[in-house]
């Protein structure tokens, strides 16, 4: 049944894509901006800007995984209504094509020269400033979204449809989305978005070393093996420096470094090994992504 459903949920991924209309994740996002308005107030405390936090990630989500353990409930004892309802959900939740169009618009840009394309392209998918990237700060920049990306929106999101169905997956995507716009280390969301941030790390704690696991596999094993062991722990998050450490050994590129946000500048400590990212290695990274998606296809044929 999971093999089915994941297959599924690829095929309309690779159909559709990304929904442009209607995006049940657009609709979420407006209910939580309305939560944090509502809750997020200002406050002289702490521990109470926590306990604001907490109440609203619990009210933002229990009722959406609730109503999807009660449909996976309903639907227990017709097998193929839901292989059909989980992988349209599962389809809903990851972003397959959507990630690999935005790899590669950058990778094309830069193949044309068109510097400012390029920018603007890699702008849609980074946090960092972008105006002043040169050729391999872009490719870098790009790559190491793609690769984290990969884990957060396909393989992650699918660890949790294995292990708890319908649930888990709207839970894990659900609270994704909530750390995307919870999780800032600024002076609105340091205390507020602590909740969202701390249970985003929790579940992905172990998806993301079994993506990595995915990563190595598809690509220079014993290097992506080798970065993910000397250079993970030393990344500021423990489950994107896993990610983007084997990720970047597959590659035989090099990623980490200088970059700059909201105009200060960071010197994040270096993963991966060999030769400065390129547009190719966008490209390969986008090739990886596709192998080790193989892979869990595969893996998958094995479960139950």
């Amino acid at each position: 049944m999971l093999f089915i459903s994941l297959l599924l949920a690829l095929l309309l991924d690779y159909l559709f894509a990304e929904p442009k209309r209607f995006h049940p994740l657009v609709g979420f996002g407006s209910l939580a901006n309305a939560i944090e308005r509502r809750f997020n107030q200002t406050v002289h405390s702490a521990s109470k800007a926590k306990a604001l936090g907490v109440a609203a990630v619990l009210i933002v989500l229990l009722p959406f995984t609730w109503l999807a353990w009660a449909v996976q409930s309903a639907l227990a004892d017709s097998s193929w209504l839901l292989i059909i309802v989980s992988a349209v959900v599962l389809y809903a939740a990851i972003g397959w094509q959507s990630l690999l169009q935005h790899g590669k618009a950058i990778a094309d840009a830069l193949l044309q020269n068109d510097m400012t394309l390029a920018r603007q392209e890699v702008a849609k998918i980074v946090s960092r400033d972008c105006q002043a990237l040169d050729e391999p700060a872009i490719a870098k920049a790009a790559c190491e979204s793609v690769l984290e990306n990969g884990a957060d929106a396909i393989f992650n999101a699918v660890f949790w449809f294995f292990v708890a169905g319908i649930p888990g997956v709207v839970l894990y995507r659900l609270s994704n989305t909530l750390d995307a716009m919870w999780g800032y280390k600024n002076s609105r969301f340091y205390y507020f978005g602590w909740a969202a941030a701390r249970l985003d790390d929790v579940l992905n704690y172990i998806p993301a070393r079994l993506s990595a696991l995915l990563y190595a596999l598809a690509g220079n094993t014993r290097q992506a093996l080798h970065c993910w062991k000397t250079q993970a722990k030393a990344w500021k998050s423990p489950s994107a420096g896993v990610v983007m450490a084997a990720g970047a050994g597959a590659l035989n590129i090099q990623l980490g470094g200088e970059a700059v946000y909201h105009g200060k500048t960071e010197l994040r400590p270096p993963l991966g090994s060999g030769d400065d990212a390129s547009a190719e290695s966008i490209q390969q990274a986008i090739l990886l992504i596709n192998k080790a998606l193989f892979i869990l296809l595969v893996f998958s044929v094995l479960l139950p």
